[in-house]
């Protein structure tokens, strides 16, 4: 499959079309609009599903298995928020809070864009890892941590905002679902099959349809942030994806899970990482920070990053 095939079917499948409709009804200034409490339920579904069936495969996972990829997460979980607040310092010319934030939302992890890229590699008949939900919980965390770190100066309260991240929703339905699926196994997914995996394609097509609108809302800030932005926001995750593809062929992972892997270290977290900068950087510019999130990278990963990773992925991989 060439990579214009790719490209097509990626633009093609039912969660791309939704995000498109989903911007499109935002600028057409449609009335279309999710209920808040619709959006809740879907997020949290989608989130306790990856972990369950993430914890399930983890249940037959040897643990010198995980142990490189484990390694290799912990390690770009350190390092993505450091290249993202040197290059908003640098490149953007932003102040030490905003540098800060652009970073815990760079050096955190998009679960929506981690479940785009396995859609797309199981697709094309590939099998990524099953345990690659468990790296999606370990690589949640760290990036936000440090990113606070460097910007504790702002004034804001680090404490309490390091208390809002383990305890948040992502990381709370992540590592719970990792634990129920760890302890009941495959026994357990056969009792609850129908409602976690059959139905999790079409609600995750919802999600992305809502995703869009939010999206095209944001597209504001990039007439007042300039072009510098754009690149930010495209070239930074091409960056963090390419690292994440060769680290996790390094881990021993196959070529799918090395791309889904370096999908997943390409990402901008759009959960966890604007609830804790609320908390600990009231001062950021939260224009800037959603905007390069879900304006610009999100769109970019999901249209064209993917099969950037995956033909890397090939490339190293074979």
């Amino acid at each position: 499959m060439d990579a214009l095939e790719l490209l097509q079917l990626n633009l093609l499948s039912p969660m791309v079309l939704a995000f498109f409709l989903g911007m499109a009804a935002r600028l057409l200034k449609s009335d279309l609009a999710f209920p808040e409490v619709l959006y809740t339920a879907l997020s949290i579904y989608l989130l306790f599903a990856i972990g369950f069936k993430g914890g399930v495969e983890l249940s037959k996972t040897p643990f010198l298995v995980l142990l490189l990829p484990a390694l290799a997460t912990l390690f770009l979980g350190l390092l993505r928020p450091l290249t993202g607040y040197f290059l908003a310092r640098k490149a953007l010319g932003v102040s030490r809070v905003d540098a800060s934030a652009l970073a815990a939302h760079y050096g955190s992890v998009s679960a929506v864009t981690f479940l785009a890229a396995l859609t797309f590699a199981q697709a094309l008949g590939e099998r990524p890892e099953g345990f690659l939900p468990t790296l999606v919980a370990l690589l949640e965390v760290p990036g936000i941590v440090v990113a606070l770190l460097l910007g504790k100066r702002g004034g804001g309260n680090l404490g309490e905002a390091l208390r809002e991240v383990l305890t948040g929703k992502s990381v709370v339905l992540l590592v719970g679902g990792l634990l129920v699926g760890l302890l009941s196994g495959e026994r357990g997914m056969e009792r609850v099959k129908p409602f976690f995996v059959d139905p999790f394609y079409g609600a995750l097509t919802l999600f992305l349809l809502d995703m869009g609108m939010v999206a095209a809302s944001r597209l504001s800030v990039l007439r007042r942030v300039g072009f510098r932005l754009v690149l930010y926001g495209t070239l930074l995750p091409l960056l963090h994806g390419a690292l994440g593809v060769y680290l996790g062929h390094l881990g021993g992972l196959s070529p799918g899970g090395a791309m889904v892997f370096g999908a997943m270290a390409a990402s901008s977290s759009y959960i966890a990482a604007p609830a804790a900068v609320r908390i600990a950087l009231p001062e950021a510019n939260p224009s800037l920070y959603l905007g390069a999130s879900l304006a610009i990278t999100f769109p970019f990963n999901l249209v064209l990053g993917i099969p950037i990773y995956h033909a890397l992925a090939k490339a190293i991989g074979g």
